[in-house]
């Protein structure tokens, strides 16, 4: 009898004068048992392999299964690149490079190609900079899914979801109002469910202002939008806790307390999180119709072509989609863990 297929996971590479297709080089050398499909250009992949000393096989993706991937082989959807890469210099004539493979990897795994996309850092300035507007990964996805999304960062201590994303400080009061608000919380609760496990969600709410508000004393947003939402939404048996003051949040007789946290905007937790795990905390978008997970750092473009970057991060990323496909798959299973080859 044949062995099961391994989960097929898209990956891909980001910025080609990042430092992620270096990253993605020192992926394919562990023994993780994952079928990954790296989506970018296969030269680039064998010069960033070249840089970090290591022997990498890469092979065309005929997009069958394998039972097996031995370590130091990788298979690759070959999307060329514009013009080639110069390590720490983004070239926006590879915004378009950059673009088709995030829409093959998040087309694919609409399409039942792929069980789950990883995603290696790109460099939104160089998009920006050929003329195309973009503001990053998970607003692209859900432009190309049609979902409704949250961002959350996940460590294996703590799980952070933002009410806003990327937003300049100033204009984050005005986007804080009751129907997003709700739409966030109603999204992390059934993703918590579905893709953790977690039967009853326990979410914290955070204040926007400090000490939330104090009643009143510094800022009104939490009187007026925060707590009548909570209010309602635990009358019909959410689990919610807040809106609590963001300085005190994080202790661990709070944390004790609940399953993920609800920040209102980027800064307000990531630091947090970021500077207890942040070789092992891993950016994954909730709402998309397939897994897509991330690393939780940029491009690195003083690093890049040294050979020298950590891939913690995307090891980190990897396994999670790992683990999410293979919860998913034992509620669903589906035709991508079926019997695969050999």
């Amino acid at each position: 009898m044949n062995a099961p297929a391994l989960p097929r996971l898209a990956v891909t590479a980001g910025e080609p004068a990042g430092v992620g297709p270096e990253l993605l080089a020192r992926l394919a050398a562990t023994p993780l048992a994952a079928d990954l499909v790296a989506v970018t250009d296969r030269d680039l992949l064998a010069r960033a392999a070249a840089r970090c000393g290591l022997a990498i096989a890469l092979h065309e993706d005929d997009g069958h299964g394998i039972a097996e991937r031995p370590p130091g082989t990788l298979r690759v959807r070959h999307v060329p690149l514009g013009v080639p890469e110069a390590p720490g210099q983004p070239d926006p004539r590879n915004a378009s490079h950059v673009l088709a493979t995030l829409a093959e990897a998040a087309d694919g795994c609409m399409a039942g190609r792929y069980a789950a996309v990883v995603t290696a850092p790109l460099q939104k300035a160089s998009i920006n900079e050929a003329g195309i507007p973009f503001s990053g990964h998970t607003e692209f996805f859900a432009r190309r899914a049609g979902a409704d999304v949250v961002m959350m960062l996940a460590s294996p201590e703590l799980r952070v979801a933002l009410a806003t994303t990327h937003l300049p400080l100033a204009a984050v009061p005005a986007a804080i109002t009751r129907e997003a608000l709700e739409r966030v919380l109603r999204i992390v609760h059934a993703e918590l469910r579905a893709k953790f496990g977690i039967a009853e969600p326990r979410i914290a709410v955070l204040g926007l202002n400090p000490h939330a508000g104090e009643n009143g004393h510094l800022g009104r947003e939490e009187l007026n939008v925060v707590v009548p939402l909570l209010d309602a939404l635990r009358a019909e048996g959410l689990q919610l806790l807040g809106p609590l003051p963001a300085d005190t949040a994080f202790v661990p007789a709070q944390r004790a307390r609940y399953d993920a946290v609800l920040a209102m905007y980027h800064d307000q937790a990531l630091p947090v999180l970021k500077s207890e795990a942040f070789d092992r905390t891993v950016n994954l978008t909730l709402g998309l119709p397939f897994i897509r997970t991330s690393v939780d750092h940029g491009t690195a473009l003083d690093l890049a072509g040294t050979g020298r970057a950590d891939p913690a991060s995307l090891v980190a990323a990897t396994r999670l989609a790992m683990s999410l496909v293979a919860r998913s798959a034992a509620l669903s299973p589906s035709p991508l863990r079926g019997e695969g080859k050999g």
